[in-house]
């Protein structure tokens, strides 16, 4: 798996060393939530990649007029460099540490892309998609450099399910989920402890592991305002108390106390605007019993397995009030 940080810088035409290192850190712990989650959950997935540890980036994420400061600060040599390393992922374990430059993965040569251009993440998107490809648990060769002197090193990837997690730089709140990724905004860690933002990203994490956007299409609904409306209202709603019951069960086998996410609701909840509590949402109130009754269904097994796995290979029906229950009282 390729733990990618690519959202765009827009700051003024000059950074000092401060910013980048308050970068480095932020995406590092939106990595960390996502790697845990993921390889935890690897059992329930029914789409992996191999899961490494690394935290990419690309020169062409930073704005122009910082992009050669950030090529400096992050000793960027290549079309790729490692931001950072999850600690004691394969990653670590071979030796990748921050600020190496990396050349290729496997049989995959990372092509340097137009220094000119305006910030975008497309370099770092076609990379993630490649090594997502790679063998789940066949070693990866990495051809990298360190300050000056090229390397070859070996990583033993473990399976991880298949997403990129991404960090984005906003005032506001904001989480989604398209299938491929899983993006929250930096306001959360702003807001909220590590533990309640795990909540979040194992909620969106599992609306890509039910095959959510997949399923909504099939159905043929309308999004933005007009999900809040007609036929749209029962299906979204659907989506997001299956995700909220996975969720569960997917911060429990990463370890993580699956209570965070009640606690996430109870203090995010009564403040919350815009899409968390537009028509298409069930009320927050509903959300935290129906995770409440999601942890009393837990059982003492782990990897834990709930039945709504089941839900991913089946169409939408819209019967979004059965997931207000427990399992006992369906």
């Amino acid at each position: 798996m390729l733990v990618a940080a690519t959202f765009t810088i827009a700051t003024p035409a000059h950074a000092d060393e401060e910013v980048f290192e308050v970068i480095r850190e932020a995406d590092l712990a939106m990595a960390q939530i996502g790697y845990r989650l993921a390889t935890a959950n690897a059992p329930l997935c029914d789409r992996l990649e191999p899961g490494l540890g690394l935290v990419l980036h690309t020169p062409q994420q930073y704005a122009r007029g910082l992009r050669s400061d950030a090529i400096r600060h992050f000793k960027f040599k290549g079309p790729v460099g490692v931001e950072a390393v999850i600690a004691g992922s394969p990653a670590a374990r071979a030796g990748i540490e921050p600020d190496d430059a990396l050349f290729r993965l496997g049989a995959i040569p990372f092509v340097d892309s137009d220094l000119q251009s305006e910030a975008n993440t497309d370099a770092l998107i076609r990379a993630s998609d490649q090594i997502a490809a790679l063998p789940l648990t066949e070693p990866v060769d990495t051809f990298g450099q360190r300050n000056g002197e090229d390397y070859t090193r070996a990583i033993d990837p473990v399976p991880a399910c298949k997403t990129r997690f991404e960090l984005i730089i906003a005032t506001d709140f904001t989480a989604n989920a398209d299938g491929n990724m899983v993006q929250v905004s930096s306001r959360f860690f702003e807001d909220y402890s590590a533990d309640l933002v795990a909540a979040v990203v194992a909620h969106e994490l599992a609306h890509n592991i039910l095959h959510h956007r997949e399923r909504l299409e099939e159905r043929g609904v309308a999004y933005g305002i007009l999900s809040g409306f007609g036929r749209n209202v029962r299906y979204f709603r659907q989506t997001e108390l299956e995700a909220d019951h996975l969720s569960v069960s997917l911060l429990a086998n990463a370890g993580y106390d699956p209570a965070v996410a009640v606690q996430f609701w109870q203090a995010f909840g009564p403040s919350s605007g815009g899409i968390l509590r537009s028509r298409s949402h069930p009320a927050w109130q509903d959300r935290v019993n129906a995770i409440k009754h999601a942890i009393a269904d837990l059982g003492p097994e782990r990897p834990h397995q709930p039945s709504i796995l089941q839900a991913r290979s089946k169409p939408l029906d819209g019967d979004w009030q059965s997931l207000l229950k427990g399992d006992a009282e369906k």
